[in-house]
């Protein structure tokens, strides 16, 4: 994807493009943010936070990466192509010889096959063509296919290849800060192909794939760009130019060193190997020249015990093979330094782990300054490396770039210190792996076959570059180079031999060195055979039937003396010798001890005559003529233990002999019969004579060198050096016998250069055969050699010979510590074995002795190989180690037996034995066939015996019971110990079993417990506990498992196995010995195992453990709704602090769903206090609760298989049964006078089976799959407990995946017999049957034996009466002397007030748990609530709600989902139970909502007017959430231009209320053939919008109110106060604030609320108050609806509270019906203020224009008569008339 993908499965915060797929190209239309988790059933959702700053829409828009790349396969010639089958020839051929093939390549990738043409048969065909292939970026597909076709596109697959992509590309990411990955290239290059081949396939080897098939010229290149469509093309003839540069060819030379072979097959067939690179020195190619690469034959020799070898000694065998190649030494370079890198990084990084933590740093230190040291000397070499193509320049930037960093990041300590340098050094070796590879290597791998006869039965692959060598130093050469390594050849599935040699390939120009590193002096040969046969008792060469006179080894080819010419530059270097081929005389008695010799004795005679002897009077067991026994004589160094003895076993009469019929008298017959009949004519019996070798003869090894002449000078007489046999095919013999017909004689003449080579002499003996000029030949005409044709050389000449012989041999001591084997897989049904231990070394080989009847031989044994030698350099030997081989068998039966396990193992070499460290037993992995087949505890040491003696000074191994054991200072360290067993009983037995047996094995020792007499009625043992005293290794690791057998009493003495089981990790079991018994008491130990437990320190109230929990803050995860829960822990406190409740719906009694939603941590839901009764819900299992031990402390169940091997496919078994029981270890004390340790296993409870109430409590399930198709399932509960069976089908919850039942299923059961309670979800059908959800399953035995108590919780508190009643059959002070008695410990003692116990050497009072009164309802007597906090302090199961993962048989191992309950298990012994626990599920009540909306208050104008004034059509709709249907609205109040509307409107709501998790219920039919009703719940939350009234458009939403019932806001008694929340308030004036009120109610409890609240919009993500309402609510039950009815908006009837019709403004009708009203409240209510202060102003300025109008007159007035005013007495009528006339005059002045 185009975007990051974050962790966990899941895209978060990430943007999708919404498009139309009916129109994808009109573009986007929208944007949609998601997050997205792809989960199984049960897996918890990873919550990401929103990433800051990732608003950008297109930044973080997720698209699919575009298809803009084109993978270019650019395919141009093939080379070294095999040869076509006889049968499949294309074409005919002169003189039967082969063809090639008409070939093909085919390509694929990513779904699409492309194929090129078909070319006509050839060596080289040529192609030259491209391939293009879409490539997706990051690549999805990581492999490209390549195949050789023979034939059209469907014919035979002569090879294949893979180009993985992660090898020639980068994505970038495995380096850190690092160079940007690089697209996919490879080459121009050779990639070589592999295939099976034709004479290869009857060894039907696991790899088919094995045998070179030629290589393709092929270039691999990306473009960016979508591809055009075209699937192929042609190579532009430049590109094919410029290839032919990186194709320079160079000679290389292979050569091979065979020190030794042994687990080869035994058999008269002759053995050989060949070493083969590409098709050169593969004897079967006849388009390469031949070379030297085949080892002489070799006869397979007993090696005395078990192997066969080959006898090479100080002769050992070369192959060399020269070819060419291209020479990519910068490759192999480079590959070979990191190599050297990563393995001494990888050795110091395993240290590092075997150290934890390397406080000291000398690990860390070294690993820093090794790696630093690589880096500086690997650094040079790289960037010095020529990149001739792509993919060469990038993974050089890569490793350079990967170097560099490290080699800074070692330059200093770790700065966190030496802990953190591990995963630091881990994450560089990946790093470093993930460099290390190359997939240009171009040359194909060498091929090490052996043949047998003609056939390949066996192949070694191994990568060119490990054995290559290098100029630029011994650190760039391979890891093998040079270097002695031990090899293993598979065939037909398994080891066919081991072979130990030494392989060199590198440029011929640089082995002048190689004969120095192979240590011995090499010697070269020609060779031939002069054969003979017998003719007229004498011998000639003339006569021979399909032999030549002179030949080769195989009797074929022929090699004439004369006619045998040294290759060019080659000169003989002596006459011709006879060499005795005595490797290849060697018979079936070599290195063994004792022989049985047979002679058959014939009779025959005519019809109707007597017996008398036959012609051939003595013979074989095939009727070959042998001399009679009385001339049989005992070679020297044997003796005969016992005379000639006829063999009466077998299919004979009492006298030995066997009878038979031939039609010629001369011929035996072809078949033998036991019984005479007349018509027989001959007949046979058997005599046997055992002889042995001296005691003081010559050993094996002396025996064996005097035969072969080791140490002999040149070669002997020719009278000596025949060889005779019966038949050409038949094996040869150094003794003449009667019947020999044929003999021949082996003749050698050595060859030496004619000059000193530069080179390796035997690179140049290449083409000897048929290349050169021999002088005195008669030369073949022109017309024979095209008869030969190309694949047949003219003359036939024989390959060279050439041995690396070594003078002296060095001798070793070989000392294998063969301790034991643990954990053995029986073959097939069995299920025990004999084991047997076959240990190999080079030739020879040892067993160890035969154990019966056990899986876990103890053999304690030392083998010890003398003198084996080894030849070559000592150092050599201690830096690569021969292997030692050990192979495992069951000897049950005799014969060779049946192979279980093989393990390789390396010697610790010491040639100085003066400083010789003891070995450390080590555990060997064995491989068998099929897998892991255990272990072995073994340790193994080289010791070289030097001439001086110092071997004689080590000390041999104890000799003990006829064999030599591991010594002290390699053994582990053995002490006594007590193996205590419980042996409880078994469970689940399937089948007719009668009485079955437990027989247990360990260390040797055997426990066999009495039978069950009947399983069915009583499962258990008669006697439980049982003592073994074994001798085991102090080493935990070393400690032998337990064998667990059953077997089943039969009829006349049969003993079945029912099943068997293997019990690993005894330490785990390991502890101290139970402590010593005082009288009668318990064990001490009991005690202190609670006492730790109770905190507290007797009569010290500050320890108790209520004030120390109280001081304590402890929070501990609760399981709640599948999410971990932070939840405190209940403890016990003081009554006399009380938390007050939350505000809700208060109940009397606390249920148990209030307990429940207390340990969730949802107090809003408990309605509870602190102080009250508690729960604890786990998160897991109640076995999977660690402290509680799994229930399994008193017995543990170890499931049975069935005998045998596992089952087939890879499968693991299925159990039969289970084993409950118990084991406990412990030392014994050394001394024996000293008393042994009590036994653990005392005081059992009754095994006798108990009749029990079960009660099974469900609560709910969460995470459950769907089932239907709607995403969904419809869950029921099934509870079975053996035969019982409780559950209905209607009882299921429909349409949800976390159903929530409450249900109690009470059942009866017997236990053990039916201790397995199943508890099953099924899915609900319409038609059964119904499927399986998931089931668990809970053994109630555990529970019911288990120390911990877990049949019942002990709840906090007592109580006897209410929902918390005790629900136990006993109370807790009968609990707790019931717990003492069962446990071992003292019973309690009580005060006579039961305030105080003693209990444990405690003292206890209740004050230490309680400080007051109880507070909460019912309380118990002191004496019981003090004996409950004593049993809480004991840590026992509480009060609990366990969660249970479910499981369904059709996908096992994945989870369905989880379910949570608990289960009560009461003993019906110990009378009758409590009450109870009611856990139904609350029903959801009904209620009606009244919300009367009474007026609002500036709500914000949503329309303008004509006047240009702001006003709204306000009207107001609302709705409870989840219920829009029940929409409700009131009438509209027109023309409000300052937001206040009346309205006087009723809403009605009804609706269901769950008052436990305040939720709404809403039970709906999502689709009308939806069957059940889908309940959903919602918060009771009341939604109001107001809403602007259109005519003519949309309405306008003005703004929302929603108001949590629950959490209702307390309104505002006035529209001022009323504003959003937090808004800052007004603080009151006085220091104390004003009243202070709780800032939320729940309306379920006051019931009624009235006031203000205000009304939200939000433009640009900001909330803003657009309006206030003042609204009414009040709730109502439906009793006290239907006692006060009432009706919605105003309609009838119309009370609680009547609402009158509301008092509007006038102005708020049509401007039409009142236009001057209107004029009125729009202008003068919006401008009034305008409009008086106008009006004021106008005034004024009328009484300014006044002034100035009269201003003149009275001025002119007083000018004229300035004492106008001032009159006398007399002249006041005259001043009043003047006054009168001047005011008419004012007043006529104002009139307009």
């Amino acid at each position: 994807m185009g975007s990051p993908i974050t962790p966990g499965h899941s895209l978060s915060w990430k943007w999708l493009s919404l498009q139309d797929p009916q129109r994808p190209d009109t573009g986007s239309r929208g944007y949609l943010r998601v997050s997205m988790a792809v989960l199984r059933a049960g897996e918890p959702v990873l919550e990401q936070e929103e990433p800051e700053g990732d608003k950008d829409v297109e930044a973080n828009l997720l698209q699919p990466p575009p298809c803009a790349a084109t993978l270019q396969l650019r395919i141009y010639r093939a080379e070294d192509l095999p040869l076509a089958e006889p049968a499949l020839q294309c074409l005919p051929s002169v003189g039967g010889k082969r063809s090639f093939v008409a070939a093909a390549v085919r390509a694929g990738f990513a779904g699409r096959t492309l194929c090129t043409r078909v070319m006509p048969p050839g060596p080289s065909p040529v192609w030259n063509e491209v391939f293009f292939f879409p490539l997706r970026l990051p690549p999805i597909c990581d492999e490209i296919q390549l195949a050789i076709l023979s034939g059209p596109r469907s014919s035979k697959v002569l090879g294949t290849a893979t180009l993985h992509l992660s090898h020639i590309s980068s994505a970038g990411a495995e380096l850190e800060e690092g160079t940007p990955g690089f697209l996919p290239c490879f080459g121009p290059c050779f990639l070589p192909f592999y295939g099976p081949r034709a004479d290869a396939a009857r060894t039907s080897s696991t790899d088919t794939n094995v045998a070179y098939r030629g290589r393709v010229l092929l270039e691999l290149s990306t473009h960016m760009g979508t591809p055009d469509g075209h699937q192929r093309g042609t190579i532009n003839p430049e590109d094919i130019i410029r290839v032919q540069s990186h194709l320079p060819r160079h000679r290389f030379g292979l050569c091979g060193v065979f020190y030794s072979a042994t687990m080869v097959p035994a058999g008269p067939e002759l053995l050989r190997f060949e070493l083969s690179l590409g098709n050169h020195g593969d004897t079967g190619d006849v388009t390469c020249k031949p070379a030297a690469s085949v080892t002489p034959h070799g006869c397979p020799v007993f090696d005395g015990n078990h192997y066969h070898y080959l006898p090479w000694y100080g002769d050992k065998p070369v192959a060399a093979v020269t070819s060419a190649w291209e020479d990519a030494a910068h490759r192999w370079d480079a590959l070979n330094l990191l190599r050297a890198v990563c393995q001494r990084l990888e050795k110091n990084v395993v240290e590092l782990r075997r150290a934890p933590g390397d406080p000291e740093g000398d690990i860390g230190r070294r690993l820093l300054r090794e790696l630093a040291q690589d880096c500086r000397r690997v650094l040079p070499l790289l960037e010095a490396q020529p990149t001739p193509t792509p993919l060469d320049t990038h993974i050089r930037a890569a490793r350079l770039h990967l170097l560099r960093r490290m080699a800074a990041a070692v330059a200093m300590p770790p700065r966190a210190g030496w802990a953190t340098l591990l995963p630091m050094a881990e994450a560089w070796l990946r790093s470093m792996g993930a460099l290390a590879v190359e997939p240009q290597a171009a040359v194909p791998d060498v091929l090490l076959w052996m043949l047998r006869g003609e056939r390949r039965v066996a192949c070694a692959r191994i990568p060119a570059p490990d054995i290559m060598f290098s100029r630029s130093g011994p650190g760039a050469c391979g890891r093998f180079c040079g270097r002695l390594r031990t090899l293993f050849l598979m065939g037909s599935g398994d080891i066919r031999a081991q072979l130990r040699l030494r392989l060199w390939l590198g440029p011929v120009a640089d082995s002048g060195d190689l004969p120095r590193l192979i240590e011995g002096s090499l010697r070269i040969y020609a060779e031939t055979y002069e054969n003979q046969t017998k003719l007229l008792g004498k011998w000639g060469p003339r006569g021979l039937p399909g032999s030549p006179c002179f030949s080769d080894g195989a009797g074929r080819a022929e090699l004439p003396r004369h006619r045998i010419r040294p290759p060019r530059g080659w000169r003989w270097d002596g006459p011709w010798s006879v060499e005795p081929q005595r490797r290849l005389l060697l018979d079936t008695e070599t290195n063994m001890g004792e022989v049985l010799e047979e002679v058959y004795e014939n009779e025959s005679r005519g019809p109707g005559g007597d017996w008398g002897p036959a012609t051939v009077a003595s013979t074989d067991a095939s009727g070959e003529e042998v001399p009679p026994k009385e001339e049989v004589l005992c070679p020297q160094g044997w003796h005969v233990t016992d005379g000639w003895r006829v063999d009466v076993m077998g299919a004979v009469d009492e006298a030995g002999w066997e009878y038979g019929a031939s039609v010629a008298p001369s011929s035996p017959p072809a078949a033998w019969h036991p019984t005479e009949k007349t018509y027989h004519t001959h007949r046979r019996r058997r005599w046997l004579r055992t002889r042995r070798r001296d005691p003081g003869a010559q050993e094996p090894e002396q025996d064996m060198a005097t035969f072969l002449q080791l140490h002999r000078t040149e070669s002997a007489a020719g009278s000596e050096a025949w060889e005779y046999g019966s038949l050409w095919s038949s094996r040869f013999h150094l003794q003449p016998r009667a019947g020999d017909v044929c003999r021949r004689r082996c003749w050698h003449r050595h060859m030496v250069p004619e000059q000193p080579p530069p080179v390796a002499p035997l690179f140049l003996l290449e083409g000897s055969p048929g290349t050169e000029d021999t002088a005195g030949e008669e030369e073949p005409t022109a017309e024979k050699r095209r008869t030969w044709g190309l694949f047949q050389p003219a003359p036939k000449q024989p390959l060279p010979l050439i041995l690396c012989t070594f003078q002296r041999p060095n001798f070793f001591q070989l000392r294998c510590y063969i301790f034991q084997a643990l954990e053995l897989s029986p073959r097939g049904t069995k299920s025990t074995a004999d084991p047997v231990a076959h240990v190999s070394f080079v030739y020879v080989s040892q067993s160890t002795r035969v154990l019966l009847r056990t899986l876990d031989p103890l053999w304690d044994q030392t083998l010890l190989f003398h003198r084996v030698l080894l030849y070559g350099d000592p150092r050599g030997v201690q830096d690569d180690p021969p292997a030692v081989v050990v192979e495992v068998f069951d000897q049950d039966g005799g014969g060779a037996g049946d192979f279980l396990g093989r393990s390789v193992c390396t010697p610790d070499v010491w040639l100085d034995v003066g400083r010789r460290r003891p070995p450390r037993l080590q555990r060997h992995p064995l491989r068998g066939s099929g897998g892991p087949a255990g272990e072995l505890l073994a340790a193994f040491e080289l010791l070289q015996d030097t001439e001086d003696g110092a071997l004689a000074q080590v000390s041999s191994p104890p000799w003990r019971q006829g064999v030599f054991s591991v010594p002290m200072g390699v053994r582990p360290l053995l002490r006594p110990v007590a193996l205590e067993v419980l042996a409880w009983g078994l469970r689940g037995l399937r089948g007719s079993v009668r009485a079955p047996s437990l027989e247990v094995q360990c260390g040797g020792r055997v426990l066999r417990t009495p039978p069950i007499a009947d399983p069915a009625s009583n499962p258990n043992f008669p006697i439980n506990a049982f003592l073994l005293v074994l001798t085991l290794p102090l080493e935990e690791e070393l400690m032998p498992p337990v064998r667990l057998r059953v077997l089943d009493v039969r009829d006349f003495g049969y003993r079945p196995e029912v099943g068997q089981s293997c019990v690993r990790g005894l330490g785990q079991h390991r502890g101290p010995p139970p402590g010593p018994r005082h009288g009668s008491a318990a064990p001490r130990g009991r005690i202190n195992w609670v006492s730790p437990w109770i905190h507290g320190t007797p009569g010290h109230r500050g320890c108790c453990p209520g004030s120390s929990a109280r001081r304590r803050l402890r929070t501990r995860w609760a399981q709640g709704w599948g999410h971990p829960v932070p939840v405190p822990v209940p403890v016990p406190t003081s009554p006399r602090f009380p938390q007050a409740e939350e505000e809700g719906e208060g109940e009397e009694e606390d249920d148990w769903w209030s307990k429940f939603y207390a340990a969730m941590g949802d107090k809003a839901k408990s309605r509870r206090g602190t102080s009250r009764d508690s729960l604890k819900i786990y998160s897991c299992e109640l076995e999977a609760v660690p402290e509680f031990e799994g229930l399994q402390d008193f017995c543990r169940s170890f499931p049975l298989f069935p005998p045998g091997a596992p089952a087939a496919g890879g499968e693991d078994p299925q159990p039969v049964a289970e084993f409950k029981g118990l084991f406990h270890v412990y030392p014994l004390p050394e001394d024996p006078a000293e008393p042994p340790p009590p036994r653990r296993f005392q005081d059992l409870p009754p095994s006798q089976p108990q009749r029990c109430l079960v009660r099974v409590y469900v609560v709910r399930a969460f995470d459950l799959p769907p089932r239907d198709r709607n995403g969904l399932c419809d869950p029921y509960v099934r509870v079975s407990l053996g035969a019982e069976t409780l559950g209905q089908r209607d009882q299921y919850v429909p349409n949800t995946l976390e159903p929530v039942f409450g249900r109690l299923f009470e059942l009866m059961g017997t236990i053990p017999l039916e201790k397995d309670l199943r508890v099953s979800l099924l899915d609900y059908d319409l038609l059964p049957p119904d499927q399986e959800i998931g089931t668990t399953t809970i053994d109630l035995e555990n529970r019911l034996l288990s120390r911990f108590r877990a049949h019942c919780g002990l709840p906090a508190l007592y109580c006897t009466a209410g929902p918390g009643c005790w629900r136990d059959q006993l109370p807790p002070s009968q609990t707790l002397e019931h717990f003492a008695r069962t446990q071992g410990l003292p019973a309690p003692e009580f005060n006579a007030e039961g305030t105080a116990v003693t209990f444990g050497d405690h003292r206890f009072l209740l004050s230490h748990f309680e400080s007051g009164p109880p507070q909460h309802q019912h309380p118990g007597v002191p004496r019981e609530r003090l004996a409950l906090h004593v049993l809480r302090a004991c840590h026992l199961v509480p009060e609990h709600l366990e969660t249970r993962t479910l499981y369904s048989s059709t996908q096992p191992g994945l989870e369905q989902g989880k379910v949570q309950m608990w289960v009560d298990v009461f003993p019906i012994n110990l009378g009758p139970p409590g009450p109870p626990v009611d856990i139904t599920p609350h029903k959801p009540q009904r209620y009606e909502l009244r919300c009367v909306v009474w007026n609002t208050r500036d709500v914000e104008p949503g329309d303008t007017n004509l006047l240009g004034q702001h006003m709204s059509d306000i009207y107001i709709t609302g709705w409870l959430a989840g219920l829009e249907e029940q929409r409700q609205s009131t009438d509209v109040h027109y023309r409000s231009l300052d937001g206040a509307g009346a309205f006087n409107w009723r809403f009605v709501f009804p609706f269901e209320y769950l008052a436990a998790e305040q939720r709404c219920v809403l039970p709906a039919r999502k689709h009308f053939w939806s069957l059940d009703e889908t309940v959903q719940k919602v918060p009771p939350k009341l939604i109001l919008q107001v809403w602007d009234n259109d005519k003519f458009s949309a309405d306008d939403f003005l703004g929302v109110l929603e108001l949590d019932l629950t959490r209702l806001p307390r309104p505002a008694l006035h529209p001022r106060t009323c504003s959003l929340p937090g808004t800052p308030r007004r603080r009151w004036p006085w220091p104390w604030g004003g009243p202070r009120t709780p800032p939320c109610v729940s309306l379920f409890r006051q019931r009624q609320a009235r006031g203000w609240w205000p009304c939200v919009a939000s433009s640009g993500g900001e909330r803003r108050l657009s309006g206030k309402l003042e609204l009414s609510l009040e709730l109502l039950t439906a009793k006290e609806a239907e006692e006060r009815p009432a009706g919605r908006a105003r309609q009838e009837p119309n009370m609680y509270p009547t609402l009158p019709p509301p008092v509007r403004p006038d102005w708020s009708f049509l401007w039409v019906q009142a236009p001057l009203r209107t004029l009125r409240h729009g202008l003068w209510r919006q401008h009034r203020g305008c409009i008086s202060l106008s009006l004021a102003l106008l005034l004024l300025f009328a009484l300014l224009l006044t002034f100035v109008y009269a201003a003149p007159g009275y001025l002119a007035m007083k000018l004229v008569n300035p004492f106008q005013g001032l009159h006398i007495s007399g002249d006041s009528g005259i001043g009043k008339h003047h006054a009168a006339g001047a005011e008419h005059h004012m007043g006529a002045a104002h009139k307009p």
